[in-house]
């Protein structure tokens, strides 16, 4: 039986895709789950043997579970295309996949860069997100976006970092915020959920000293200025 899949997914990820696949060469199976990209996405998937599957967009959770039940994994390792596992996290991966007492999933510490700077404060690190689960007690939610894995069973936290480079250019960052943004205000909006006097007038100052002072952005220098400055929009 197969005893790792990763999971991937994208849409047009050809700056991203050949560094984040590289990472996990070590997997058994990659399984790239793909929203009709129109560059060379498909070409680079390839390269590396991954099965390449073409879905149309629903959203973030809905995408990686299409991911999870098509992989034949024992073990899911979940990522998006600006992510890469670094060499001590790969080395960390192989060990618990193997071993008889792990437990059923893992939270992984990730490092962001923002502007070509790694950030260490304005509570953006560690970030410890749970991608790596056992198939038969793990799937995702259906939310579109801020999706997350509902484990039925007991978890643990592995050391290494996973590199996230999603923020090279302040371009990069207004198009993904405003992508995000929109799907969680619709979301939000079916939900029943409004933003309210206090959201709009001092919630924005709140989240500036929050990520700033309290979280100190201040030692992240100049990105993190500017990141907490962003942050509180």
């Amino acid at each position: 039986m197969t005893k790792l899949s990763v999971v991937v997914i994208t849409k047009n990820e050809e700056a991203n895709l050949e560094r984040c696949l590289e990472s996990v060469s070590f997997a058994e199976e990659i399984v790239v789950i793909d929203s009709r990209s129109t560059d060379r996405t498909a070409e680079i998937a390839a390269l590396y043997r991954a099965r390449f599957i073409t879905v149309d967009w629903a959203g973030f959770g809905p995408a990686k579970q299409t991911g999870v039940e098509q992989a034949a994994g024992e073990w899911i390792l979940s990522l998006d295309a600006d992510e890469v596992v670094s060499p001590g996290l790969a080395e960390e991966i192989k060990d618990v996949i193997q071993d008889a007492n792990s437990v059923d999933g893992y939270y992984i510490p990730r490092r962001t860069q923002f502007l070509s700077r790694w950030i260490y404060h304005c509570g953006w690190y560690p970030d410890p997100v749970l991608r790596l689960f056992r198939k038969e007690v793990g799937n995702f939610d259906s939310a579109a976006v801020h999706e997350k894995v509902v484990l039925e069973g007991k978890t643990g936290r592995l050391h290494n970092d996973l590199l996230h480079y999603s923020y090279p250019t302040l371009e990069s960052y207004f198009e993904k915020f405003n992508r995000y943004t929109t799907m969680a205000a619709k979301e939000g909006f079916r939900n029943g959920r409004r933003a309210g006097f206090f959201d709009i007038t001092f919630r924005p100052v709140g989240t500036f000293i929050k990520h700033y002072i309290t979280k100190r952005g201040f030692l992240d220098g100049l990105e993190g200025f500017i990141l907490s400055i962003l942050s509180s929009g």
